[in-house]
């Protein structure tokens, strides 16, 4: 296989992608409010808006972010109120996403099963957890779903670092579900990999590139069939102008989807459809993450800046109309 073959467009349909609600996110302004009034109704709206959207999860993120500060302690403290207090609105599975083990403590023991309408899901597994043993652990003990982290690779030296070629993160997702399988009792249908999601105007070191040819690798071993994939949707078109960005977002779903993109923690109110195949953005965007690629002697950084240029130039192009 070549994974640096063009991304050639295909005319075929792509599937509804399973949606991970990421409503619940500080980073917007709704759940921002109810975090800072600890406004417990606030968060069964968000809920159940996403759930009566069609989210087959919902991802609960009380975590911090630039505009406000939250202390572990007081996400460990509100965890027990607001787990129950959604579940009282809405069967919707839960995810429950941060890198602290000690969250996935409390939220498991707040949450009850026997509302939910599917397994609660763990987002998420990676390289650099403190406590990559319990929480797989905590999988097997909960029967749980998970994202596993296909953008951070394990070193020869026993740490982690940042995969920036597509057969580490392909290593990186045999051996997580190598341990699932044997430690965990996960079948492979358990498991959702998350290729990595960089944003497309940004990215010097072909990130977009590496998680999709990730997927490509991934889904040509048939060990790993039935593994599923979800990207964190909101990442791609960071920095992009507002009247693009859920295009663009879209777009990526659609060339996401004909890889086996089947999840995607996404804003179930701006960009969770993917676009129609014959769109002329999906077009347009797959010849910039082309001329993302390192050939002919370039660097990767050479390639990087000419990405982002043909992305400036395609937000360009829909900006004026």
């Amino acid at each position: 296989m070549n994974t640096e073959s063009s991304l050639a467009a295909t005319g075929a349909p792509v599937a509804q992608p399973n949606i991970i609600g990421e409503l619940i996110n500080n980073a917007y302004a709704r759940a921002r409010r109810a975090w800072e009034a600890r406004d417990v109704s606030g968060y069964q709206h968000l809920a159940k808006l996403q759930a009566d959207a069609g989210a087959e999860l919902v991802n609960l993120n009380v975590d911090g972010t630039q505009k406000v500060s939250v202390r572990v302690e007081e996400m460990l403290e509100f965890l027990p109120i607001v787990i129950p207090a959604i579940q009282e609105v809405t069967n919707v599975s839960l995810s429950f996403d941060n890198p602290n083990i000690d969250y996935h403590k409390v939220a498991l023991q707040a949450y009850d099963p026997s509302k939910s309408r599917g397994k609660p899901l763990l987002n998420s597994l990676a390289a650099s957890r403190d406590d990559l043993d319990g929480m797989i652990e905590l999988i097997r003990e909960h029967d749980m779903r998970c994202i596993v982290m296909a953008s951070e690779c394990f070193l020869p030296d026993g740490g982690s670092g940042q995969s920036l070629d597509p057969k580490d993160s392909y290593e990186t997702v045999v051996r997580f579900v190598d341990m699932l399988v044997s430690k965990a009792n996960r079948t492979v249908d358990d498991i959702i990999v998350d290729p990595g999601l960089a944003p497309v105007g940004a990215d010097t070191y072909g990130l977009v590139n590496i998680g999709l040819d990730t997927m490509r690798l991934c889904s040509e071993d048939p060990q790993l069939k039935g593994l599923h994939y979800s990207v964190g949707l909101s990442n791609f078109a960071w920095g992009t102008p507002k009247a693009v960005k859920p295009l663009l977002e879209r777009a990526y779903l659609t060339i996401g989807g004909r890889l086996g993109l089947d999840y995607a923690l996404a804003n179930v109110e701006a960009n969770s459809t993917p676009l129609e195949p014959n769109h002329p953005i999906i077009t347009e965007l797959e010849a910039a993450l082309e001329g993302g690629r390192a050939q002919d002697g370039a660097t990767a950084e050479d390639a990087g800046f000419r990405q982002a240029e043909m992305i400036m130039d395609l937000c360009s192009e829909y900006i004026e109309e």
